[in-house]
This record gives structure tokens, C-alpha cells and sequence, in this order.
């Protein structure tokens, strides 16, 4: 029996998702890292400068090994053991960011030239889905703002604004 209301379902794709990947870095991958801890404890005293990282308390680090991102996730504050050559640490700050949007003249639905100009406040919530599926965050979110900005404003009369 069919029903009139239809069930909504959400897709979920894999293949996107950070958290659904292939666990493991295979057969070289591993080698790579056992050859790196191998040349860390040859060179103990010196690979200190190379393999330990600070993170401060505001800020996360993401660390990708061999281009995957690590289990764990994020990681700090404090100090960190990253494997030279093989880890990459990308740190993000977890404050809130301001910055002005350039001046857009826009067209309003009335057809009047508006010169609008706006601040964005903006504070990344997951570091890892930053890291990994955005460039340049603070760019993006620059061009979205002032995009939308656009977006709004000229669905909108000179009175509404």
C-alpha cells in the first residue's frame, strides 16, 4: 500500500565523509614511519628541534601523516610528537575572527545603487573539516559574505534596508 506522504530519507556518501575512510597506511606507509622513529632515536638529541611542537590553548592541530589524517583527530593544547618528513601539522585557530567586507554597491529590487559596507565575525568549529575540504578558510568566508551580502540586500528595497 502506497502512501500519500513520502518518506525523506538522507543520503550519506562515504566517500566524503572524514570520518567513513580506509583505515591504514599500507605496507610502505608503515615502513616510512618505522624508518622516521629509527632516525629519530638515531639522532636523539637533535630531532628533539624537529619532532616537538607547541600548540597554545587556543588553537587545535591537525596533523596529517603521509597525507591522512590521523585517528585521533585534533590534538592539543600542549605540546606535540610529530615524526619529521612523514607528519604535517596545520594548526587553526579557534577565536573569533573579524574582518571587514570590501564596499559593494549594490542594486536594490527598487533599482536605487546602494554603497553597503559589513563586518564578519566568523570561528571555525571543526579543524578537521577545515583543514581537509576547505583551502583557505578565511578567504572563502570573505567571498561568502560578501556574495550573501549581495545576495540579500538586492532582494530588498531602499525603505526595507
Amino acid at each position: 500500500m502506497a502512501s500519500k506522504r513520502e518518506r525523506h530519507t538522507s543520503v550519506v556518501f562515504p566517500q566524503n565523509d572524514v570520518q567513513n575512510r580506509e583505515e591504514g597506511l599500507g605496507a610502505c606507509g608503515m615502513a616510512l614511519v618505522v624508518l622516521s622513529y629509527i632516525l629519530c632515536a638515531l639522532t636523539f638529541p637533535f630531532s628533539l628541534f624537529l619532532t616537538l611542537k607547541v600548540v597554545k590553548e587556543y588553537e587545535r592541530a591537525v596533523i596529517l601523516r603521509l597525507g591522512r589524517t590521523l585517528t585521533v583527530g585534533t590534538k592539543g593544547p600542549g605540546l606535540l610528537f610529530v615524526l619529521p618528513w612523514i607528519d604535517s601539522i596545520d594548526k587553526v585557530d579557534l577565536r573569533t575572527v573579524t574582518f571587514d567586507v570590501p564596499p559593494q554597491e549594490i542594486l536594490t529590487r527598487d533599482s536605487v545603487t546602494v554603497s553597503v559596507d559589513a563586518v564578519v565575525y566568523f570561528r571555525i568549529s571543526n579543524p578537521i573539516i577545515s583543514i581537509t575540504n576547505v583551502a583557505n578558510p578565511r578567504v572563502s568566508t570573505q567571498l561568502l559574505a560578501a556574495t550573501t551580502l549581495r545576495n540579500i540586500l538586492g532582494t530588498k528595497t531602499l525603505q526595507e534596508i
